[in-house]
């Protein structure tokens, strides 16, 4: 078990948060445990890595409502929705707002915890994905002005023969803009290139 991660338990019933927070130890998952939303949402903190079980009917805010508070907060903890009552406009509204499995209880715990590890899996997709593109675009960061002007018309297609006339340089300039460039960003081909520009407009 990847030790940063967390199952993070939602649920005003004592008795499940206890019987979920029992299993999941055993199993070697570390678990955080809280009776409500308002609760999860006051201690809350972006740098949170795991996933969610959010009961679905709480007293206070139920758990679609927490759900839907949480992607408006661009929180990246995968939700799995537990509920007694499942059914499917719960379902549908559930998937709706990106959750990541809908379980009904009580609850199959192989399938509980094969719904936790693919959690996580999405959790560490999403975040390997926002740390690439943090890096690209510090990468681009890097270019002089020149050298983004050449980068974005080699995106598009143009050759070095086109870029010259388009920028008032010659064509031996743009393959030096070009080279340099290429090698700050640490890209060896034009699809490559392609995809790092990209991550400017993130």
């Amino acid at each position: 078990m990847t030790s940063n991660l967390t199952v993070f338990i939602v649920d005003d019933d004592p008795a499940v948060r206890d019987a979920l927070g029992l299993l999941l130890g055993i199993r070697g998952y570390r678990t955080a445990l809280f009776s409500c939303g308002e609760d999860f949402l006051h201690s809350w903190r972006p740098e949170w890595a795991g996933c969610l079980l959010i009961d679905i009917r709480m007293s206070g805010m139920d758990g679609l409502s927490l759900q839907r508070r949480l992607l408006e907060l661009n929180c990246m903890l995968p939700v799995i929705i537990i509920t007694g009552h499942g059914d499917v406009a719960l379902a549908r509204q559930a998937f709706k707002a990106q959750a990541s499995d809908f379980l009904e209880k009580p609850f199959d715990h192989d399938k509980l915890l094969a719904a936790i590890d693919e959690a996580f899996s999405r959790e560490a997709h999403a975040r390997g994905q926002l740390q690439r593109q943090v890096e690209g675009q510090a990468l681009l960061r890097a270019l002089t002005p020149r050298e983004r002007e050449v980068m974005q018309l080699v995106v598009t297609g143009q050759h070095n023969r086109d870029i010259g006339p388009a920028l008032g340089i010659s064509v031996r300039t743009v393959e030096v803009h070009k080279a340099r460039l290429m090698d700050k960003l640490g890209v060896d081909n034009v699809a490559d290139l392609v995809r790092i520009s990209m991550l400017g407009t993130g």
